[in-house]
């Protein structure tokens, strides 16, 4: 099930004693989390004097939070089992539960085929192991929540509601500026909405001008940005951008990827006028916004095939270099990238 499969599921009947929210969008797997927690306030407040002040007070109790890199099976159990006297039900978040260890998670199987039917047991993880047994069990026990990215052909609806909800109404330009965004997660889309709302009067048509005078980056430091300093092999011009990014707090490893992913929409584009397609029809098959089209498309033009094949191995560099030993130099690796993959576009234009 979806987050909103949840939230009915919570309304129409009571808490499952395990749960597994498993996803890489954060938005959604907060969102669930939050459902949880607070569909255990609802039920310790229905029926007891004091109402939603005693479920309050009682959560500090019934509530408990543990990580997997800092836990154990033991004191998972212990937690699971104990006996509430405070409350209804207890609740146990176990947070980044892919780093639990395949020991530990053996020893949790026969909990997961007989759990505790007072406490309600949550794990939460971007991904687990799925050739584990530990985590074949607890999928097949438990209530599993699907918590991955949209796929490209969800987020118009998906943005579209959320803008609803908020009381704006999007011009289609703007909406595809939005949707671009949500390549860097959903969270920078809401914020974006939010910020619409504070600025726009109400009633205000949501134009292309308004989504870029509410961008929490000063103009000239996005990913499209950086990706056209690259191709015209401009170096000065990338290392401003790298610099700029890490200085409003940009983290390293975020920020290779939203390249990365720019550098394989140009990719997939290029291919697609090699299989004939019209530069309008191989931008929309790449996900660019129409208003910027014609801009990316002069991007794909200056990328050749040898140009993508040195590429791809100075990311592998890069993206090897930020998760070992060089992680404390940032700049330094992001830098070389920047630097090495100028070099390999000025020389194939003859500079």
């Amino acid at each position: 099930m979806n987050v909103y499969d949840l939230q009915r599921q919570i309304t129409q009947q009571s808490l499952a004693p395990l749960y597994v929210i498993l996803g890489e969008e954060p938005y959604f797997c907060d969102q669930a989390l939050e459902l949880l927690r607070l569909a255990k306030q609802e039920e310790e407040g229905s029926g007891r004097s004091g109402g939603a002040t005693t479920s309050e007070a009682s959560d500090a109790f019934q509530s408990d939070v543990l990580y997997g890199d800092e836990t154990d099976a033991s004191e998972i159990l212990g937690l699971a089992e104990e006996v509430s006297f405070f409350s209804a039900r207890r609740r146990l978040f176990v947070k980044w539960a892919e780093k639990i260890s395949a020991k530990d998670g053996e020893r949790l199987i026969p909990y997961f085929q007989k759990p505790n039917e007072v406490t309600t047991l949550v794990f939460s993880a971007a991904k687990l192991d799925g050739r584990t047994k530990w985590v074949q069990v607890l999928k097949k026990q438990a209530v599993v929540v699907d918590c991955a990215p949209l796929f490209e052909n969800q987020r118009t609806g998906w943005i579209t509601q959320q803008a609803r909800d908020l009381g704006l109404v999007l011009e289609p330009q703007a909406l595809e500026m939005l949707k671009d965004q949500a390549n860097e997660g959903l969270y920078a889309v809401m914020r974006e909405l939010e910020k619409l709302v504070a600025y726009l009067p109400e009633g205000q048509r949501v134009q292309v001008a308004d989504v870029e005078l509410v961008r929490g980056k000063p103009p000239g430091i996005s990913v499209f940005d950086w990706s056209e300093a690259v191709s015209r092999g401009d170096h000065g011009r990338a290392l401003d951008i790298v610099a700029k990014n890490l200085e409003t707090g940009e983290a390293p490893l975020r920020m290779l990827g939203a390249f990365l992913w720019q550098m394989r929409r140009i990719w997939k584009a290029s291919g697609l006028l090699e299989e004939g397609k019209d530069h309008s029809q191989a931008a929309r098959q790449a996900g660019i916004p129409p208003f910027r089209a014609r801009e990316f498309m002069q991007q794909v033009s200056r990328w050749k095939a040898t140009h993508f094949r040195r590429a791809w191995a100075i990311f592998a560099q890069a993206d090897s270099a930020l998760k070992g030993g060089r992680a404390s130099q940032p700049k330094l690796i992001l830098d070389d990238l920047v630097i090495q993959l100028c070099q390999s576009m000025q020389v194939s234009a003859g500079r």
